[in-house]
């Protein structure tokens, strides 16, 4: 059975940073890309950074762009998410998640309907 179990959300003050990590079970995931996602109650679960299968190319939310970076450890059959610089916007339940095809040769996927596994989300909280 296949499971994507995320930890390092918490509480912070804007400005602090954050480290997610994401570990897969069941199967690896080396073909596949990796992504994070995250929602607020009332809002659909938007994009935020995804990777192919071997981490050259990333994609990111604009909103993130230059304060997060995602990275992959195969050995670890693991996804991260370094998060500087948050603000209050930034509060939301994130997911990771591994997409239902193999990498492309373009941009990692972004649109929730291209993963197929996710994880159970951790809250990540940020006060002004």
């Amino acid at each position: 059975q296949v499971q994507l179990v995320e930890s390092g959300g918490g509480l912070v003050q804007a400005g602090a940073s954050l480290r997610l990590s994401c570990v897969a079970s069941g199967r690896t995931f080396h073909s596949q890309d990796m992504g994070w996602f995250r929602q607020v109650p009332g809002k659909e679960r938007e994009f935020v950074a995804a990777l192919n299968w071997n981490g050259a190319r990333t994609r990111y939310a604009d909103s993130v762009k230059g304060r997060f970076t995602i990275s992959r450890d195969h050995a670890k059959n693991s996804v991260y998410l370094q998060m500087n610089s948050l603000t209050p916007e930034d509060t939301a339940v994130y997911y990771c998640a591994v997409s239902r095809e193999t990498s492309s040769w373009s941009d990692p996927f972004s649109e929730i309907s291209s993963y197929s596994y996710w994880g159970q989300g951790t809250q990540v909280t940020v006060s002004s």
